[in-house]
């Protein structure tokens, strides 16, 4: 006969008796019986030794029986009151149903407790997933209930599903007699206590903003990274396996299941999912917040579907609620800093031109800071196609080309990236103007954007902005270079006459030779403090220069040198790659340079005094140099 169950004690039928559908008055008589019989034995009210000894501990096969003659007292009970008899037989039934309840609520406990350590969530999941399920089986013998464990699981597998197997029948013993509040309660205190623990254990404390205002630097980058670690154990080990545990046990019952885990794991999830959105909202904000924003953003984003899945309830939804919050408001916080830090760099307001034309502060800290965001760049793009930044509505449709050749997911951290890139080549752009040298501030612009696509290449920048966006730059440092060249260069170039002929006059050439000496050694002198961090970039300069001025000034030299004295000759062809080795590495001028010795002549053939004050004329010399920009 099927009994349904109420919310209390009283009799309520809900599963199907063993006994047969029609009783006799014998078959009832032999049912209470035989109930007696083995229930008044386990009574913890009895002074016998068997009141502190476990049932299911001592002998599963009586833990078997005795479930089942529960259950058929159960249904004895049920038809003593559809067939309105004697009232002794059914308080005596009732008395002895109270007993075995006590009894039951007794084993389910001490199950629970001396196997704290085997119903650890991975064990709880090794053994549900090794044999498919962990049931009692009240038709089954020990045998039975080994074979079901799995023969290829340990021991200690093997006792954990056996475990389970007990506190499965037990829960659905107790259900179906009325008594599953009784067995809910003990079940709700106990596993709560092992959840809060085990989150303690992780190192997961109930924080508050205060506290977290308050914590240095260090401690909260360990504390943050402490939590990354622990919000994935808690999750797909300790909240799964609660969630497996807690299914197994009362499959019975979908409302008391989703009640219990409700209600055990609730307060430590929220706890636990509130951390990011409490660093969010931190205002000792350290350099580096933002990396560890989103790495919290990552974690969540990550977990999201074991999330919905464990705590996939209405009973639940608080903490998917508390999850999705810290996820937005972590993502917000993010969007802010972004913003923020694009206006930082629109806003830098440093006069001082770099010594040498080199890399400017502001190139090296934002290519720092976005090389170090790119390689979030997966978790950037969700957080940007959710919280897109202001700025972005502004960026040029075409600076990116062709945007179809950055994967999809990262579109939105390569769209945002290049916008800061922008902002930066703007900023570099007015830093520029601060050089009076024009040549000085080309070659300015060419050394950071050098620096830039040096930057993008060894990072993760060069994936997410693209071959198209590096070669359209490359470009402009070739453009840098030659506009360089023209201004810094074009007096020594024009010294020369543009084709070289015999017929040039003595002065005439003698002119040219003192033009092009007194051109070179002031570009020479000037330029010799002048600095090209990327060896590459020095190189093809030097190349560059050399390449249109050699050949014409040998051609020169070749032509005319033997008809004038080395005070108007003094630089041959060959000197001309020992003086562009000089230059570009942001120093004085060497005393082993050519024009070095060159000057040193120049200044002994001058000087009034040479005969009697050679040595302070030496002095004054090394005073000139030493004054020349470094």
């Amino acid at each position: 006969m099927v009994f349904f169950h109420t919310s209390n004690n009283t009799l309520s039928p809900t599963s199907t008796s063993s006994l047969p559908t029609s009783l006799t008055s014998s078959m009832v008589e032999q049912t209470i019986q035989d109930a007696e019989s083995i229930i008044k034995k386990w009574d913890l009210n009895s002074s016998s030794l068997i009141t502190i000894t476990p049932l299911f501990h001592r002998n599963r096969k009586e833990a078997k029986e005795y479930l089942k003659c529960v259950m058929d007292l159960r249904g004895t009970m049920h038809f003593l009151v559809s067939q309105n008899s004697a009232p002794q037989r059914l308080v005596l039934a009732q008395t002895l149903m109270q007993i075995a309840m006590k009894r039951l609520e007794k084993e389910f406990y001490q199950i629970l407790s001396s196997n704290r350590e085997r119903l650890d969530p991975e064990s709880v999941s090794t053994s549900l997933s090794s044999d498919g399920s962990a049931s009692f089986g009240v038709e089954e013998d020990e045998a039975d209930q080994l074979k079901i464990a799995g023969e290829s699981i340990s021991e200690v597998e093997r006792v954990s599903a056996l475990a389970m197997a007990d506190l499965k029948a037990i829960a659905e013993c107790m259900s179906s007699s009325g008594y599953g509040k009784e067995c809910a309660h003990i079940y709700k205190l106990f596993r709560k206590s092992i959840v809060d623990r085990g989150l303690y254990l992780l190192g997961i404390e109930k924080f508050k903003s205060s506290r977290i205002n308050k914590m240095d630097r260090e401690y909260l980058h360990l504390t943050i990274k402490n939590w990354l670690n622990a919000v994935k154990i808690a999750v797909k080990s300790l909240f799964n396996g609660e969630k497996i545990l807690c299914d197994h046990v009362f499959s019975a019952s979908q409302t008391i299941r989703d009640a219990c885990f409700a209600e055990i794991t609730t307060e430590g999830a929220k706890n636990l999912f509130k951390f990011p959105e409490l660093i969010a909202k931190n205002k000792n904000s350290p350099p580096d917040r933002i990396f560890r924003l989103l790495e919290l953003h990552g974690a969540i984003s990550e977990l999201q579907p074991d999330i919905e899945s464990i705590f996939n309830v209405e009973l639940t939804s608080a903490i998917k609620l508390q999850a999705l919050s810290s996820l937005q408001k972590v993502g917000g916080s993010v969007k802010t800093l972004l913003t923020n830090f694009g206006s930082s760099i629109r806003k830098d307001s440093s006069k001082t031109p770099v010594p040498g034309g080199g890399i400017h502060p502001l190139a090296q800290s934002t290519m720092s800071y976005l090389s170090s965001l790119s390689d979030y760049d997966r978790i950037l793009s969700d957080i940007i196609s959710i919280h897109p930044p202001i700025d972005n509505a502004l960026f040029p449709e075409s600076y990116f080309n062709d945007p179809t050749v950055i994967e999809a997911p990262k579109q939105a951290a390569s769209v945002h990236l290049a916008w800061l890139i922008l902002i930066l080549l703007c900023k570099i752009d007015s830093k520029a103007q601060l050089y009076e040298d024009l040549s000085l501030s080309y070659l300015f612009l060419a050394n950071n954007l050098q620096f830039i696509i040096n930057q993008v290449q060894t990072s993760t920048l060069k994936d997410l902005l693209g071959h198209q966006w590096l070669s359209r730059h490359t470009q402009k440092i070739k453009q840098y270079a030659l506009s360089y060249e023209s201004v810094a260069w074009n007096r020594v170039f024009e010294s020369l006459p543009e084709r070289t002929t015999s017929e040039l006059s003595y002065e005439a050439v003698k002119d040219c030779f003192k033009r092009f000496n007194a051109a070179f050694e002031q570009v020479y002198v000037k330029q010799i403090s002048w600095i090209v961090p990327d060896g590459k970039l020095r190189d093809e300069l030097k190349v560059s220069i050399a390449g249109k001025l050699v050949p014409v000034y040998r051609e020169f030299y070749e032509t005319f040198s033997t008809t004038l004295n080395a005070d108007f000759v003094r630089i041959s062809p060959d000197d001309f790659w020992n003086y562009l080795s000089d230059l570009f590495h942001g120093t004085p001028i060497p005393s082993s340079s050519l024009l070095y010795l060159r000057l040193i002549q120049r200044v002994v053939f001058f000087d009034e005094c040479y005969n009697s004050r050679t040595a302070n004329s030496m002095s004054g010399l090394q005073n000139l140099c030493n004054s020349f920009p470094s």
